[in-house]
């Protein structure tokens, strides 16, 4: 990742604050966290831009947690239309039927049990060591397992803000 100022960085800290909420809220749906990063801008670095993303997701509380995870669909099932889903889960693109069902098992056991989405930063994950992620953190307690989602959330929102920063254009 790059730590300097980038195009797309520029563009973020001097695009309109509607723009600005519109990308952020691709990047992470907690607005209690946009709006947070919204508040800091400008950024003189990308790095600079990260350690306050995980400064936010540090202070989210459980509600604003819940409200990040449910813009998150369940692993294996990306939202249709949606490439950043898509490209972040393709470790499940070549899943066996077998593991696909697992997996399916898996988060609605995982949902039933904490009342939301299994979230785990996919990147670059097989569909294996993502199912057994699920199956070794089903066994966590509600208070574990919520700040492993809080550690995961931070790496999907690093990723996707490092994305944000670093293309050229929006178009």
């Amino acid at each position: 990742m790059t730590s300097g100022t980038t195009p797309g960085l520029a563009r973020f800290n001097t695009s309109a604050d509607s723009e600005a909420v519109a990308a952020l809220h691709e990047v992470c749906s907690s607005s209690a966290w946009g709006s947070k990063i919204l508040a800091r801008r400008p950024y003189t670095t990308a790095e600079a831009l990260f350690l306050a993303s995980d400064a936010a997701t540090a202070e989210l509380t459980a509600e604003d947690l819940a409200e990040a995870m449910a813009g998150h669909p369940p692993i294996g099932r990306p939202k249709a239309g949606d490439p950043t889903s898509s490209r972040e889960q393709s470790g499940m693109a070549g899943a066996s039927e077998e593991l696909r069902a697992e997996m399916l098992e898996l988060n609605l056991a995982y949902q039933e049990k904490f009342g939301h989405v299994f979230l785990i930063c996919a990147t670059g994950r097989t569909g294996e060591q993502m199912r057994d992620a699920a199956r070794e953190r089903i066994a966590h307690s509600p208070e574990e397992e919520r700040e492993t989602v809080r550690t995961e959330l931070g790496r999907i929102n690093r990723i996707r803000l490092a994305r944000l920063v670093e293309e050229e254009n929006t178009a």
